[in-house]
Order: structure tokens, then C-alpha cells, then sequence
């Protein structure tokens, strides 16, 4: 946003004269605003003052200046002003015009509480009430579009967000210049917002992009002081700002400003809204995204009347014409859409095969559909465009669905009211404007009505040229070939009105009350006027006014048209119960029935009418009469009934003969007349000899015999046998049946005969009348029950009668019962089912088959089903006509694949020839061509297209058979074409054969050069036709040679051409004619060919002619002719004759003669070409004397070119290099010496290079300056390091004080002892830099054990990284104990992760268990992975659980000594103690047989450990230690048995298996077994607690005893005590235990 100065609406005075508020009206035609004073002043849109008013205090009595005016507001539609004042008052004043109103209230107070009030949220869910406390009073109070921005004396802008929590902030209290905010305004698009301090407009813009405020550049005006009011147009365009003194100043506000089509203005006032302004005119309209999305370039279309803009998701679209805007929800489709504003109310936006409608002023979509046809003469919608009765909004469209259908569409509803599918392509469709009916015309130029109410369609017209409703009403006008036809009344389509025309209707006008039909007659134009009368009827029709219809029919003389008007208002008179008008109407029409029967109804309406008021049609006999004037008598009986008029239900239906329907209300309403009414009915009927119904009467009364003759009498056998047959009684009357039978048969009913016939049993009288009616069905039923012989017979029979019937399928299953096969394929085949017809012929052996093989073979030809054709003609052995079938449908491949498999190859390729021949007589060529080449016989075809001179189709074979011979066809058909003068395609030949020059010669040689120009032109290159052209200008010569090469621009060319030929008289004679400046470039030309012919006199005389003495002189030299070169250089050109000179010194050069040469090139003063020639000739010496001599500013970069090459010449070249700088030594030059001596390099002689380089140390040392002898050094030495020589390195380093560089030179060469005695006694500070490469190069050289004397923990770490453990924990052992266990753990863990867990036991067997807490997972993972080791159950296994007893025995005593004392750790620690206890007993007592029990106890002991031990493999070994024991005390115990004991109940679950599944099975099994001998008591044992034995808590007392060392049971009795607190065993075990010891020798005891 950016505010540009406009104007200063009020000028502001001297002192304080504050501007207390201002506002624009909602239409941005007025601009009010309120001074100190308390005056009003108005302005227009233009700033231009227009009036003022002052205010007034509530009561008069406080006098005028007791009040301030706060704030004003404009009313929506800008004709009046409220005013708030400070003594509690608001005054509206009337100023007089239109727009927009807000939605809510946000108000800022002097606490800073921020509250805001919605009028309505619009569904929004914000919050209403205060929103937040700012900290200070908002004096700038701005609520835009997605925050509230506040400010005040605080010098800081907050920004909130829409709930009131801060977002943003924006602090200026540091910016000494900037002073309170006072006021705020927010842009009527709510995203830009201005705040007002002294001389300064803040602005800050909304980025939808980062979704955060961005401040722009202020707008600073000097000397403006205090803003205290800002007001915003209400389109954003301009800004107004207050003042303290009372000015008013107005600000142009716009992001971009740019000029559409030189005719319209586009002012970007805000990211979403625009302001478009039409130059021509200055109207006006404001372009707004009401979602707030920006908007992106904005186009007017449609004849300059309509705006189109797009913003990221929606469509902007207006109507400049109406002011009518919309924005429709649209996701970007890449600007593909193309937008068709042929309809006034909507626009048709088509994309990707959608049609969207959008009408103007309506911000949704009115409707989407799917077509391809976007012509606005296929599409029709009306909106409205016609006011009907009860019809609020009426909005349809008529769309292509595709070219042959019409989709009808209620856009209001979005349903489809219809669909039409036509069998022609539609080009022209239009609704009517109420939408009810619809015109479309086809490619036939047939025109149709469709009526959309009804579903019907018309043809109303053929050969229409032109169609069009009358608008305002459903009046048609067309065009049938010379003739103008009207449908003043479309819905009698067959009434039309027709007048001859001679020209074509051009357009229809209809104004001023008149509608005329403009027609163009060739040049003139004449109009036809149309009744207007007759099309001013149907509008009456459509606004409901029928009286008005009616008086104006009564004007018009009868007539088809008139006839159908009177109809149509008769049907709407009556549907809207204008009964009087609908009489006049029937009487007008000539139905005297109806006109009478509506004058009685209206008597009876108009009598209730003034009885009761009102019109009388709601009155019941009214509303029956009418029901029955439209024969809905229910209807009327309804009526009569609701008043409970029987009687006259009653009289309606006798008068109408509606007996029944009488009789029924008499019945259902207990009438007394019911029996007189049914005889009277009877005796009508008989009366009126409806013998049918009288039966049904008697019938119905129970009659039956009465009705059977009744039916007799009426002809009606068929019924008296159906009530016959419903009654037993009847049956049992022969005399009865006999008749009806008779009745029957005479009367053709052989199969209700038959049904009669069977029920009395008389089969074969039933049996015949069943064949005789063809009543086969039930003839086969009943044959299969009594005649069962017949059955085949009546099946074949059906079949015939079927077939004479043409029910061929139906008979060919009747035939295939009968066993008639033929009769079943012939039926088959007639019926089409040619399926089943193979099917059946499959079934059959008979050989005579092969002809229906054939026929059914023909169909499938037929329908080009050609493989199953081809194997019905083979079945059929008619091979050649599936030949011929394949050769008709043009598949040669597939009928000669056919051929040669049923027939020899000569015979093949006969058939074809000759079948080819004479499709080549006919004419048929491409298919004789198709023929040939199926049999390889493509030369014939070839031949064939020759000799008709088919050449385009010759070359076609030719290239597809003979691709080699192409090229030579193309030149023989070109040459015979040029015998035959065929120019123009031999010329074509010539070029397919890449011979464009024979094409070219070929017309040169018949003189028609333009086309040889032409062809050269086309195909032949780049000079190819400027050849051509110069050989027609030759061939013309003269004058009409130059006009030639003119006309093609070719002059200059040509002459360069001729004189590059040799044809140097053609080319004097065009340049002597048109370009004499050409003829020096001639002689030039021709001087060099007679040098190129040895011809030096004449070459002479023309170079001279050529004015080129130059090159006379340098082709003497050339030819070595020096005298020559001399002569003419003198004579002609002096400057060259230092040319010559040089020539010959180069000629002498050559041929060694040195000196000869150096005195030439001295003459011609080109010393330096001496110089050059002797550096050629390796000659430097030489060269560097006249060097020195002649030129000496270049020596030096002589000599650098001679210290190059010698570098170049390797050995050689070295040698002459040491040898100069030997000699820049003695001569005393010794930089250039030094620089010599240090070029030296040489990979293959080092002590040479070394003794070189030293030797330019030395000389830089002894004679170069400090700081060049520094330079030096710093190149000898490294170069010195690079070929080894390191000590000779360190030396030159150390004659320059270079300590540094010296030790690292020492280093390179790994001479360690040196580099430490240097640093120690020349520079001690580096003794570290020393000692720590050596422990770098120690380790990088994997010299651990020297890196150990150095520095032992770096070599630790490197034992561990190379994984020598061993020697890393010995030499850590040699350590302190905290550097040992630190590598011993390293090492520990290692192995564990390798799985080698024994190793870690050992290892800290052989070092002890500190008790380091890092150390403890270590420990706890040893201890689970040693408990987890399959096999360990075992007496042999005593070893390692002694060991880890003892590990954790060390463990636990260092604890005691540490701070974990008693921790958690501790405990845990304890009991793993404990459990490596119980295991190392257990295994030592395995090996003694007295220790069985012992060992069982520790089993079970360790049951209570299960939440260290893996449950399955302390159970098992638990069980099987029992087991051993005693087999008959076990028992299959639950794990709910161990509940009140200290076994866990609750126990991790293992991560893997530790039983094998062959051990689990045999467990298992065992388990199974015990547990079914009844024998055994399954129950733990008990001690004397009540507990189970094993268990240390008990149960009752929950006394927790110690438990034994040697079994881990409970010590209750006899015990005995340890030293050590909490130790004790049982006296028994413990005695038991030590026995065993005694008697036993044991590895483990």
C-alpha cells in the first residue's frame, strides 16, 4: 500500500483546532467531517464541499459549547448521519442514497480492555466480550481482517489475533522521533491498516504469504503535528487524515495503478479489491475478493462489458453494465477456461470438458455439467426471464449431452427434468423463456418441439433455415425454404401460419409494440409485421389474465390458430376455476355438451355466491360437476359423499349408467332402494340385450345356470366354461357341459374345449380339440399321461405349427424331442441361432450335413466372423469358398495360408495370377497388386503398373521388393518421361534418384532454364542455381546477360564465378558493361593464372594492370627469381624490397649459409628475424649475440626462452643449464646464477639436481640480500624434503635461525633424536610439538609397544582398538588398579557382545569385582547369560559356579566397603550371590550319590529365583532333581498349588526356550501319566508351620525363616550358626554334607 498526497480538503489554521472524527458514506459519494466547532462540513466524491450543518446540544439550555462531537457513522444506504455526542446523545440526521452495513462493534476504553460485540457472527463461533487488556489506552483501535491492531502512548503496535492472543509486535519506543499513536483506520478490504502519530503515517500491509503483517515506508509529512482522525473510502481508493489544527488532508491509496486496453483504469487499492474505472465514461465499479484472496490481473471481455479476475481459489466475475458482481469458489485450472457471455444474466465458463454457469450478482454456482459442445447455439438457459404464477424461480438449461442428445436440467433444484435422444445430430436448440418447452433443429434441418411438462416431442417443420422464439412470449417464427411460418399458439403445433417469402430472414425485432420479421431480398431489406394481437394473447395467457384473453379472442374471426386459442384458454380457464370464461370458451368452440353443462354449473356457483359470498366454486355440487366435467367420477363421489348427498351420488351415476358404481354406494350405504335398483339394472341390461353382464349379475346373485345360458346367449362360451369348471355341480350336468363344449368348438375354442374335455375325462376328445387349438402344451401333458405313443408325434407337429408360425427357435427343441434332426438345424438356421445350429450338427454322423456347414458358414462370412466361417466351409468340404470369403474381405494372407494348405503351390499361385489378371482388367489394381504379392510374384505386379503407367505404384513395389533397383527405376522412368517430353515428372525421378543435375541439364538442354534454375534452386545447394544462372547469362551473353544476373542479383557473383573459371573474357565483357570497378579484381585473377601456368611475364603485366605490384614482387620471390623480385619492387612497389631481402635471407637460411643470410636481414633492418631463424636453428648463441647487439631490451626474455628449452631437452638441455649458470657465477651476475642453478630439475640424476640446488643456497647466502637468501631457502628446502635429502634440509634451515622448519624437516626423515636435541637446545618451546608427533607417528605406525614408554594410556586405547586384549590387560595390570578394571571392562563388555560370557567370569576372577557402579549392568549381564547356558545341570559344571560365587562373593565385600553399601544394588547383588551358592553346591553335590536329596533341595530352592532364573529351566530341572529322587511323591501340580508359598507367582517370561521339545514331550507324557494314577496325592508337602517345606515365609505367622546354606530350605530346629549375621544351616544336612566331604575325594571339594 502506498499513500500518495492528493489534496488538502481543509485547510488547518494557526492554533489547536481539532478534527474530532470523519467517515465516507457506504457509496463513496459523500465525505463528512466534524471540526472542534461542532460543525459538519459535506464533501463529494470529488473532495469539492457541498454543504455543511451544525450540531446541537441535547438540552439548549447548556448552551452549544457544552457538548463535543466523539464519532459519526452514515446509514447503509447513505442518506443519513448519526452523530455522537458527549452529552449522551446520539442525533440522525437525513442527508439523502445506498450499500454496505457492518457486523459487530469492537471498542477500545481507558482501562485498555479491548470488548467486542457481534450483531451476527455469521456462524463464525468468535467469542463476544472483552478480548484482552492492552497496556495502555487504545487510542488506535483497527479491526482488519484476520487481527486487531492496537496501539497508544506506548509507542508500541500490537497485533492480536482474531481470540485475542498477540501475534505480533511492533515496538518503537527507542525511535526518539516517534511520538503516542492517536487514531487507526483499517482499509475496507481489512488488509491494510493506517496508524496515525505526530507527522506520520504508519501503513502496514497484510502478507498473505507469510500470514503476518508487513510495515511499509511511513508516510512522514512535516509540520502536520497531531493526526487525531482518519477515515477510509468505502473502496479503498482514498484516505483522509485530521489534523489538531483542523486540517484535512486526502491521500491517494493504491498498491498499483495501471491502463487496460487504453480504455479502462485499473487501481489496485488493496491485495483484494480493485477499483475499475471506465475512462470513456468515469463509471466506476469496485472489485472486491470478499474471502479476502488477492487478486491477481483483472480482464474485461465480452465486448468491453464484462471483468474476469482470479484469485488463488476462487473466480471473480462482474457485469459493467448492471454493477452485478459474483465470486464463486474456483480451483486454478492453469487459465485453460474459456468464458462465453452471449447471456445477458449468466456466464458460461467451459474447462476440460465442464460447463459452469455463474450468474451475475450471485456469488454460487448455479451449475456444473459435463458436455463437449460449448456453441452458444447449443446451449440454452433462461433465468427468470419470465414472472409465472406460483413460480418464484424458475432457472433451466438445455445442454448437449452428446450430438444426438438433450439434457434438460432444473438449475434451482439441480435435477433433470428430462432427456431427449434423437437419431440425427442436433445444430440448434433454444427453451422457450418460461422454460417449458423446447425448440431444437438437426442436421436434416428438421425442426422439433419438446414440450418439457408433458415429455413429448413434435416435428413441426422440415427444411428450416432459420427459427426464433418472439421474445416476451411463445411465439415462433421460422423459416421453411420460401416460406415465413408462425406458431402464434405452440402448443397446437399443426396450427401455423404461413407467408412466401422471397429472400431470408435476417433477424426479429420487437419494440415499441410492434414485432416485425426483417428479411433480406438480395440487396434490399424488407420487414413483415406480426399480429401482434395473436402474440399479445399468449403474453395475456402467461400473466394469468384470461379476461383480458377472452375479450381479445372475441375480436378475431374463427380460425385454426383461433380455434386452438380458444382451447388453450378453455384448458387454463378451468384449471383455475374462471367457469365463466371457460363456458364462453366451449361455447365458442361448439361444444354445446360441455358450454350447457358449465352454464348450470355456473348457476348453482353464482346462486351459493349470493347466499354465502364469495365465488361459489369451493361449493361441493360445483366442485362434482366440475370433478365430473373431467371424468375423475370418484373424485365427484367423494364430494357428494363428504355432505352425505347419496341421492345425487346415486342420480350422478344412473344418469352416466354407471350401475355398479350406483349400486356399490347404495350397498355401502344401506339404501332402501338397493333391490329396486339392482332389478331395474337387470332389466335394463336385458333391455338393452347386454346379455354378457346380466349373466355377471346373476352370476354374482348365485345364479349360475341363469349366467351359464346368459354367457350362451351373449356368445360367450369361453366364459360359461370358465364359471362350469369353478363349480362341481355345473360339471356333473352333461346336458349343461355338452352345451358349453358345442358352444366351444363351434366357436374355434378347441383348447378351453380341451381343458373342458380333460376335466370330465374324455381324453381323447381333449386331446383332439387340443391339437385342433394348437394348444400343443397341454396336448403333450396330457399324451405323456394317456398316450404316451403320441407324445414324439405331438412334439414333431408342435414343431411344424411353430414354424409355420416363425417361431423357428421356439420349434428347434420340439424337433430335437421328436428326434427330428434336420427339421432342427433347418429351424435353427431359420431362427438364427446358428450357435445351437452347430451344435446340433455336431451331434449328428449323418455325411449330408455338409450343406447346412455351408449356409450357416456363409453367415459367419456374413459378419465377418472369418475363422469360425473357415472352419465351417472346411467341415463343409468347400474350401474355396472360404478362399473366396477371405480374398472378398481383402485378407489375402489368411486365404492363401488356406489355400496352400488344401492346395499344391502351382495351383496357389495359378489361382491367384489368374484371379489377379482379371482383377487388372477390371480396373481393380490395388487389389490385383494385393493378389500378386501373396503368391511373391511382385514383378508382375510391377509390370502390371508399368505398363498402365502407374508409376507412383511401380516406384511403391519397387521400393518395398527391390530396394536396390530403386535409384536405377527412378532414372529409367525419368529418362523415358524426358523422351516423352513429360518434363515436369521425369523431373520428380530425377530427384528420388538424387540426380537433380540430370534434372537440371535436362531442361538446360530444352532451353527451359527457369526450371532448371527452379530445380537447381530447390535441391541443389548453396550455389547450385547461381551456376544455373550463370550459365543462362552466358548462353544469352551481352546486354541480356547483366539484365539476367541482375534480375537474380547474381552480377558480382557471376564475374567472381567467370574469373574463377578461367572465363575471363565473359567476365571482362559483364564487368566492362555494369561494374568497371571489378576489372582490377579480373586482372588480379587472371595474373594468377597465368602464374599458376607459369607464364611469369604475363602473370606480370596483369598483377601490374591489377594495380597489385606486391604480388608480381612475392611471385618472383616464390619462384626464387630474385633479380626478377628486385626489378619489379624497384620499379613498381619500393617497400617491398625489404621483402625480397628477407626472402633471400630465409632462402639462404636454408641452405646454411648463415652469414649470407644474417647480412640480408641486416640490410632489410630485421634483426630480429635473425634472432628468430637462429633459435630455429638451435643456434642460441648466435642469437643471443644479435640479440645483444641489436636488440638488448629483449635479452632477458632470450635467455628465459633458452632456460626453457634447455628444461625441455631433459639431460641435455640440464647440462647447458648448469653450464650458463656456471657462467652467471663467474661473470659475477649470481641471482640470475641462483635462478639458474634452482630451474634445474632432473628426475634421473638426483645428486646432480641436489648439488645444484645447495649450490644456490650457497651463493643466495653468501651474496643475496636477507630477505632474497629467505626466499631461496624456502624453495631449496622443501624441494630438499621431496627428494629425501633431510638432514641437508634441516641444515639450511638452521643458517637461517628456521627452528621450526628445521625439527620438521628432522621429522619427515623420522631422525627423532636429532629433531629432540634441536628443539632441547635450540628452542626448548617445541620439545612438545616433538614429542607429540612421535606419539602420532607411533600410533600411525602401529608401534604400540614403543607408544607404551611414551605415553601407556594412548596405547592402551590402541590394544583395545586392535582388539589385543591380552596385552592391553597386561600391560594395564603393570597400572594402577582404576586404569586395569577401566580395560578390564572394556574387555568384559567386548565379550559379551561376542557371546563368550565364561571368558568374562574368568577375567574377573583373575582381577577381582570392584564395586564400580558403571560396572554393575556388566556384572548382572555376566551372571543372566551364565544362568541362561544350556548343560550347566551337571556335577562337572562345579568349576564355573564356584567361580561366579566367588566373583560375586569379592563383589559384595567391596560393596560392604563403598558407598553402595546397602543399596538396592547391593541386594541384588546378594541374592545372585546366593544363587551362584545354591548352584555350585548343587553341582558339587551331583557327584555324590548321599547328596541326591541335597542337590533335589537347591532345585527346588531356586525356585523362589525365578525372576532371575528362566522359569521353564528351573521348573524342569526342579521337577526332574524330584523326580529322581522319588517318582511316587511327584504329582502334576498346578501353578496355582505354589500361591501361598514364596515361589513368585508372577515370573518374566523367558526370551527363548530352554527345554528342548523332545525333552518337553517326554515331560509332557510323563506329567500326563502320574497325574492319572489315582495313587498319587497331589499336594505340596507341609512342615510343621502348615507351609510347604521349601518355603522360608509362613503362611500363618508370615515369620520369614533363614534359609540352609547346604539346601536352601528353611532352618526351623537344630541349627547352626555362623560368624557371619544371617548364616545358618541345618544341622542335619550340614553333618550329612560334611560326611560326604570326608568319604569322598572330589576336584570341587
Amino acid at each position: 500500500m502506498q499513500l500518495k498526497h492528493l489534496k488538502t480538503l481543509l485547510t488547518p489554521q494557526d492554533g489547536a483546532a481539532k478534527v474530532t472524527c470523519m467517515a465516507w458514506s457506504p457509496n463513496n459519494g459523500k465525505f463528512a467531517v466534524c471540526t472542534v466547532d461542532r460543525v459538519v462540513l459535506l464533501y463529494d466524491e470529488q473532495g469539492e464541499r457541498r454543504d455543511k450543518f451544525s450540531t446541537k446540544p441535547a438540552d439548549s439550555k447548556y448552551g452549544k459549547k457544552s457538548y463535543a462531537v466523539k464519532t459519526m457513522a452514515f446509514s447503509p444506504d447513505s442518506t443519513k448521519i448519526a452523530i455522537g455526542q458527549t452529552d449522551n446523545v446520539i442525533y440522525v440526521y437525513k442527508i439523502g442514497e445506498e450499500c454496505v452495513s457492518g457486523k459487530g462493534i469492537l471498542s477500545g476504553h481507558a482501562n485498555g480492555t479491548v470488548v467486542r460485540y457481534f450483531f451476527d457472527d455469521e456462524g463464525s463461533g468468535e467469542s463476544q466480550g472483552k478480548l484482552f487488556t492492552h497496556s495502555c489506552p487504545p487510542y488506535s483501535l483497527a479491526w482488519a481482517a484476520n487481527s486487531i491492531i492496537v496501539a497508544g502512548c506506548d509507542k508500541k503496535i500490537v497485533v492480536h489475533g482474531k481470540e485475542g492472543h498477540v501475534t505480533q509486535t511492533f515496538d518503537y519506543s527507542r525511535d526518539v522521533s516517534e511520538k503516542e499513536f492517536t487514531v487507526a483506520a483499517t482499509s475496507p478490504s481489512g488488509q491494510s491498516v493506517v496508524i496515525g502519530s505526530y507527522d506520520r503515517l504508519r501503513v502496514f500491509n497484510w502478507s498473505p504469504r507469510r500470514s503476518a503483517w508487513e510495515e511499509a515506508k511511513p508516510k512522514e509529512i512535516a509540520n502536520l503535528y497531531t493526526i487525531t482522525a482518519l477515515s477510509w473510502k468505502k473502496d479503498g481508493s482514498r484516505l483522509c487524515a485530521g489534523t489538531l489544527c483542523g486540517g484535512v488532508e486526502q491521500f491517494d491509496c493504491c498498491l498499483r495503478r495501471s491502463i487496460y486496453k487504453n480504455k479502462f483504469e485499473m487501481t489496485y487499492v488493496g491485495l483484494s479489491q480493485v477499483i475499475v474505472k471506465n475512462l470513456s465514461t468515469g463509471t466506476r465499479v469496485v472489485l472486491k475478493s470478499h474471502y479476502g484472496y488477492q487478486i491477481d490481473e483483472v480482464k474485461i471481455m465480452g465486448k468491453d462489458r464484462y471483468l474476469v479476475a482470479h484469485t488463488s481459489d476462487t473466480l471473480l466475475l462482474g457485469d459493467l453494465g448492471t454493477n452485478k458482481l459474483s465470486e464463486v469458489a474456483w480451483q486454478g485450472s492453469g487459465g485453460n477456461e474459456k468464458f462465453f457471455f452471449e447471456n445477458e444474466n449468466v456466464c458460461m465458463v467451459f474447462n476440460a470438458g465442464e460447463l459452469t454457469m455463474i450468474e451475475y450478482g450471485n456469488n454460487e454456482i448455479l451449475g456444473s455439467v459435463r458436455t463437449e459442445f460449448m456453441n452458444p447455439h447449443l446451449i440454452s438457459v433462461r433465468l427468470n426471464e419470465r414472472k409465472q404464477r406460483g413460480v418464484e424461480d424458475n432457472k433451466k438449461l438445455a445442454y448437449l449431452i452428446d450430438i444426438k442428445t438433450i439434457a434438460i436440467v432444473n438449475l434451482t433444484g439441480g435435477f433433470n427434468l428430462g432427456t431427449i435422444s434423437h437419431d440425427t445430430k442436433i445444430d440448434w436448440l433454444e427453451l422457450n423463456e418460461t422454460g417449458h418447452k423446447l425448440l431444437f433443429r438437426d442436421k436434416k434441418l428438421r425442426l422439433h418441439l419438446y414440450d418439457i411438462v408433458s415429455s413429448t416431442k413434435t416435428t413441426v417443420l422440415n427444411y428450416c433455415s432459420y427459427v426464433q422464439w418472439v421474445p416476451g412470449s411463445d411465439v415462433v417464427v421460422a423459416q421453411n425454404r420460401g416460406n415465413l411460418c408462425v406458431w402464434y399458439n405452440i402448443d397446437s403445433p399443426e396450427r401455423v401460419t404461413m407467408f412466401p417469402l422471397k429472400g431470408d430472414i435476417a433477424d426479429l425485432e420487437r419494440s415499441n409494440g410492434k414485432t416485425e420479421v426483417i428479411v433480406t431480398e438480395g440487396v434490399n431489406t424488407i420487414s413483415y409485421t406480426l399480429d401482434e394481437g395473436l402474440i399479445e394473447f399468449g403474453t395475456a395467457i402467461d400473466d394469468g389474465d384470461y379476461h383480458r384473453a377472452t375479450a381479445f379472442l372475441e375480436t378475431l374471426e374463427m380460425s385454426s390458430e383461433t380455434e386452438a386459442m380458444w382451447k388453450t384458454l378453455s384448458k387454463l380457464s378451468l384449471e383455475a376455476k374462471q367457469l365463466h370464461i371457460a363456458e364462453r370458451c366451449f361455447a365458442a368452440l361448439g361444444d354445446v355438451a360441455k358450454a350447457r353443462f358449465l352454464n348450470e354449473t355456473n348457476k348453482i356457483a353464482d346462486q351459493i355466491a349470493k347466499q354465502y359470498g364469495g365465488d361459489g366454486t369451493d361449493y361441493y355440487q360445483v366442485k362434482a360437476r366440475l370433478a365430473m366435467l373431467e371424468k375423475n367420477y370418484k373424485l365427484a363421489e367423494m364430494f357428494y359423499l363428504e355432505q352425505n348427498a347419496i341421492d345425487e351420488v346415486m342420480e350422478m351415476y344412473q344418469e352416466l349408467h354407471m350401475w355398479d358404481d350406483c349400486i356399490a354406494v347404495a350397498e355401502a350405504k344401506g339404501h332402501p332402494e338397493l333391490d329396486n335398483l339392482r332389478r331395474s339394472y337387470y332389466q335394463w341390461l336385458m333391455e338393452t340385450k347386454q346379455d354378457e353382464k346380466a349373466g355377471e349379475v346373476k352370476e354374482n346373485e348365485g345364479d349360475y345356470t341363469g349366467a351359464i345360458n346368459l354367457y350362451l346367449k351373449a356368445g360367450l362360451p369361453a366364459k360359461a366354461a370358465r364359471l362350469a369348471m369353478n363349480r362341481d355341480e355345473l360339471m356333473a350336468n352333461s346336458d349343461i357341459v355338452n352345451r358349453i363344449a358345442a358352444a366351444l368348438i363351434k366357436g374355434d375354442f378347441y383348447e378351453r374345449a380341451g381343458d373342458l374335455f380333460e376335466r370330465i375325462r374324455n381324453h381323447q376328445r381333449a386331446l383332439e380339440c387340443y391339437r385342433k387349438g394348437f394348444a400343443f402344451s397341454k396336448a403333450v401333458e396330457l399324451a405323456r399321461a394317456a398316450f404316451p405313443a403320441d407324445v414324439v408325434k405331438l412334439e414333431e407337429t408342435w414343431g411344424d405349427y411353430l414354424v409355420q408360425q416363425k417361431q423357428m427357435d421356439a420349434a428347434i427343441n420340439h424337433y430335437i424331442e421328436a428326434g427330428c434332426s434336420s427339421k432342427a438345424i433347418e429351424s435353427a438356421i431359420g431362427a438364427r441361432q446358428w450357435k445351437k445350429a452347430v451344435h446340433i450338427l455336431g451331434l449328428q454322423d449323418d455325411k449330408s450335413s455338409g450343406k447346412y456347414y455351408y449356409k450357416i458358414a456363409q453367415h459367419y462370412a456374413s459378419i465377418q466372423e472369418y475363422e469360425v466361417a473357415e472352419h465351417l466351409y472346411v467341415k463343409s468340404d468347400h474350401i474355396k469358398g472360404a478362399i473366396d470369403m477371405y480374398t472378398q474381405a481383402g485378407q489375402w494372407e489368411q486365404a492363401h495360408k488356406l489355400a496352400t494348405k488344401c492346395m499344391n503351390p502351382e495351383d496357389v499361385s495359378a489361382l491367384y495370377i489368374n484371379r489377379a489378371q482379371d482383377l487388372e482388367k477390371e480396373g481393380k489394381y490395388k487389389e490385383a497388386e494385393r493378389l500378386f504379392t501373396t503368391v511373391d510374384e511382385p514383378d508382375l505386379a510391377i509390370t502390371m503398373y508399368k505398363k498402365n503407367k502407374m508409376y507412383d505404384d511401380m516406384i511403391r513395389l519397387v521400393a518395398k521388393y527391390h530396394k536396390d533397383l530403386l535409384t536405377d527405376t527412378h532414372l529409367h522412368l525419368a529418362k523415358e518421361l524426358e523422351g516423352e517430353t513429360r518434363f515436369q515428372e521425369a523431373e520428380y525421378h530425377y530427384l528420388e534418384a538424387k540426380e537433380w543435375k540430370a534434372a537440371v541439364n535436362m531442361y538446360r538442354v530444352n532451353d527451359m532454364w527457369d526450371e532448371a534454375y527452379r530445380v537447381a534452386k530447390a535441391h541443389g545447394g548453396a550455389n547450385a542455381h547461381k551456376q544455373v544462372a550463370y550459365l543462362w547469362a552466358k548462353s544469352l551473353g551481352g546486354e541480356a546477360a547483366v539484365k539476367l544476373l541482375n534480375k537474380f542479383g547474381l552480377l558480382e557473383t557471376a564475374i567472381d564465378y567467370a574469373a574463377d573459371n578461367c572465363s575471363f573474357d565473359f567476365a571482362y565483357e559483364l564487368a566492362r558493361q555494369s561494374m568497371k570497378h571489378k576489372i582490377p579484381d579480373i586482372h588480379l585473377k587472371h595474373a594468377m593464372f597465368f602464374e599458376d601456368e607459369g607464364k611469369f611475364a604475363e602473370a606480370e603485366a596483369e598483377f601490374i594492370k591489377a594495380e597489385k605490384p606486391k604480388e608480381a614482387v612475392l611471385m618472383y620471390v616464390h619462384n626464387q627469381d630474385w633479380n626478377g623480385a628486385q626489378r619489379v619492387a624497384e620499379a613498381h612497389d619500393p617497400d617491398s624490397v625489404a621483402d625480397v631481402l628477407v626472402g633471400q635471407a630465409k632462402f639462404a637460411f636454408d641452405l646454411k649459409e648463415y652469414q649470407k643470410a644474417e647480412a640480408f636481414l641486416l640490410r632489410a633492418q630485421r634483426p630480429e628475424l635473425a634472432i628468430k631463424y637462429y633459435k630455429e636453428a638451435g643456434m642460441w648463441i648466435d642469437a643471443m649475440r644479435i640479440c645483444k647487439e641489436y636488440v638488448p631490451n629483449k635479452l632477458e626474455i632470450l635467455q628465459v626462452e633458452y632456460e626453457e628449452e634447455a628444461v625441455k631437452k631433459g639431460p641435455s638441455g640440464v647440462a647447458g643449464m648448469v653450464e650458463q649458470a656456471r657462467e652467471w657465477e663467474q661473470s659475477g651476475e649470481y641471482a640470475r646464477a641462483v635462478e639458474c642453478y634452482l630451474k634445474v630439475k632432473d628426475k634421473d640424476n638426483i645428486p646432480l639436481v641436489e648439488k645444484c640446488w645447495m649450490k644456490a643456497a650457497e651463493l643466495a647466502i653468501k651474496f643475496l640480500t636477507q630477505e632474497k637468501t629467505m626466499d631461496v631457502i624456502q624453495v631449496v628446502g622443501p624441494r630438499l624434503i621431496e627428494i629425501q635429502k633431510y638432514s641437508a634440509a634441516a641444515e639450511l634451515y638452521l643458517n637461517l635461525d628456521l627452528i621450526k622448519e628445521a625439527i620438521d624437516a628432522f621429522i619427515e626423515g623420522e631422525e627423532w633424536n636429532k629433531a629432540k636435541r634441536v628443539a632441547k637446545e635450540l628452542e626448548p618451546r617445541y620439545e612438545d610439538y616433538v614429542d607429540q608427533r612421535y606419539k602420532e607417528y607411533l600410533k600411525n605406525q602401529g608401534k604400540v609397544d614403543s607408544l607404551v614408554g611414551v605415553d601407556v594410556m594412548a596405547a592402551l586405547d590402541m590394544y583395545a582398538e586392535r582388539g589385543q586384549w591380552e596385552k592391553c590387560i597386561e600391560t594395564a595390570s603393570k597400572q594402577n588398579y582404576k586404569v586395569l578394571h577401566k580395560y578390564v571392562a572394556l574387555y568384559a563388555t567386548h565379550l559379551i557382545k561376542e557371546g563368550q560370557t565364561e571368558k568374562v567370569l574368568n577375567l574377573y576372577v583373575q582381577h577381582g569385582a570392584p564395586a564400580n557402579s558403571q560396572n554393575f549392568n556388566i556384572y548382572k549381564r555376566m551372571f543372566l547369560d551364565l544362568l541362561n547356558i544350556v548343560g550347566t545341570n551337571r556335577a562337572d559344571a562345579y568349576r564355573m559356579w564356584a567361580d561366579l560365587r566367588d566373583v560375586f562373593f569379592n563383589l559384595c565385600e567391596n560393596m560392604i566397603k563403598s558407598a553402595e553399601a546397602n543399596s538396592s544394588s547391593h541386594e541384588e547383588f546378594e541374592k545372585m550371590l546366593q544363587i551362584a551358592h545354591y548352584y555350585a553346591t548343587r553341582s558339587a553335590a551331583q557327584g555324590v550319590n548321599q547328596l541326591d536329596m541335597v542337590a533335589a533341595k537347591l532345585s527346588i530352592s531356586l525356585l523362589r529365583h525365578t525372576d532371575f532364573i528362566p522359569a521353564d529351566k528351573a521348573f524342569y530341572e526342579a521337577g526332574l532333581a524330584a523326580k529322581g529322587i522319588d517318582e511316587g511323591n511327584l504329582d502334576a501340580l498346578d501353578h496355582s498349588d505354589f500361591q501361598d508359598t514364596d515361589i513368585p507367582f508372577e515370573v518374566p517370561l523367558p526370551a527363548k526356550q530352554h527345554v528342548t521339545d523332545d525333552k518337553r514331550e517326554e515331560i509332557r507324557d510323563w506329567v500326563l501319566t502320574v497325574s492319572m494314577d489315582q495313587r498319587v496325592e497331589q499336594v505340596l508337602q507341609k512342615d510343621e508351620r502348615d507351609t510347604y517345606e521349601a518355603s522360608l515365609m509362613a503362611v500363618n505367622t508370615g515369620i520369614r525363616s533363614l534359609p540352609c546354606l547346604i539346601t536352601g530350605y528353611p532352618v526351623l530346629r537344630n541349627k547352626i550358626d555362623f560368624k557371619r549375621p544371617g548364616k545358618a544351616a541345618n544341622k542335619d544336612d550340614w553333618n550329612k554334607f560334611l560326611m560326604a566331604v570326608k568319604e569322598h575325594i572330589s576336584p570341587w571339594f
